[in-house]
């Protein structure tokens, strides 16, 4: 539900009465992930998705009768060889959500930490006894936690830590805690949503690309920087949708800012004088993506020069250049587009193919981790 927190923070500002369903988990090829969420307030009105539109209708009516009866249920939508254009996923997937009427407790409080970017995990129980189906943990980042999930302190402690390490990793996802963790008779499953402050985009070079790749970046949800040693190029005037622009030597500011594994480097600079000491310390960070703009001459010509600083084949080999997808991009906005494509396949395990006539799956298991490996690393 954190995914709609934005939204949801405001109906409950507004005094709105409302039900969340969450997807809980997946199988086959689902068009949701896990802590996706569709909410719906006692006057009908209707935000987010669950299913990209199959089950919609469904889920719909159940957050209403939830509103009614104040009851919390998991229900299961997956096809149907009878009747694949009722209730079901006719895309072959399955998908288990979670159905709550969200009435005050720490749903308020992990909203509010969402909104504001601070990160924090909220976890819910989704598959045990009857009585404790949807209570929920709202977990800080030193351990600390707040809320109960039914009167056991040590599932209350096991369950923090568990969803601590999820925080830590960025994940949103299940859990299961067994016999001896719950104190309450049967393992039980936790529905994990991590809130983290938005994935940074670092874009060095203020070119008229660079105006085209920041709109894209913060579509894609990135909180976007643009680092130019120029002053007269980097201004807020020519970008002004930049959550950040600053005005220094591009490898000195890497060297001084905070990045980690979802961190995306684009550089759009295509000047030796530049590019090279900024790849060189690019490469040896543990960011998601390095890429960099420029012909293939040009590509050439920076591969000597990185290597003649001492940047090793296996550093090199982690570099994306020339940056970006084969779209035939020639425009501003195609470029940025292509870029984008990259770093999304590249978070997501996609090859930038096309399905048509492929045999591979649209949505993959997981995104690479920052080595390119397919993981489970958010």
């Amino acid at each position: 539900m954190l995914d709609i927190a934005e939204e949801l923070h405001r109906w409950v500002e507004q005094g709105r009465e409302f039900a969340v369903a969450t997807v809980v988990a997946v199988g086959g090829s689902a068009p949701r992930q896990p802590g996706a969420a569709l909410a719906v307030d006692s006057d009908g009105t209707a935000i987010g998705s669950v299913s990209g539109g199959c089950v919609e209708g469904a889920v719909y009516e159940l957050c209403q009768q939830a509103l009614e009866d104040g009851e919390t249920v998991v229900e299961r939508f997956g096809y149907s060889d009878e009747d694949a254009f009722a209730v079901g996923l006719t895309c072959g997937g399955i998908i288990d959500i979670l159905v709550t009427p969200v009435r005050g407790g720490v749903f308020p409080a992990a909203l509010a930490a969402a909104v504001s970017g601070e990160a924090a995990a909220l976890a819910r129980i989704v598959s045990g006894p009857s009585d404790l189906m949807g209570r929920a943990l709202l977990v800080r980042p030193d351990g600390s936690y707040e809320g109960g999930l039914g009167g056991h302190p040590e599932l209350d402690r096991t369950a923090a830590g568990e969803a601590r390490a999820m925080l830590d990793a960025g994940r949103t996802g299940t859990v299961g805690i067994g016999e001896d963790g719950s104190r309450c008779g049967q393992p039980l499953t936790l529905l994990v949503e991590s809130s983290v402050p938005a994935p940074r985009m670092i874009v060095f070079g203020a070119i008229d690309f660079a105006s085209a790749l920041v709109r894209v970046g913060k579509f894609l949800g990135y909180h976007v920087t643009v680092c130019d040693a120029r002053p007269v190029f980097a201004t807020p005037a020519r970008f002004p949708e930049a959550d950040e622009i600053v005005v220094d030597w591009p490898h000195r500011y890497l060297e001084s800012t905070e990045v980690d594994g979802r961190t995306v480097l684009c550089v759009l600079t295509h000047d030796a004088k530049f590019d090279v000491p900024l790849l060189e310390a690019a490469l040896r960070l543990p960011v998601a993506y390095v890429g960099a703009m420029g012909s293939r001459r040009t590509h050439e010509d920076r591969n000597k020069r990185l290597r003649e600083v001492g940047v090793t084949e296996i550093e090199l080999a982690r570099l994306r250049s020339p940056i970006g997808l084969d779209l035939g991009a020639r425009t501003p906005e195609e470029t940025a587009l292509s870029i984008a494509a990259e770093i999304v396949a590249n978070r997501r395990g996609g090859r930038g193919t096309s399905l048509t006539g492929a045999h591979t799956p649209i949505h993959h298991d997981g995104p690479r981790a920052p080595d390119g490996r397919i993981g489970s690393v958010a």
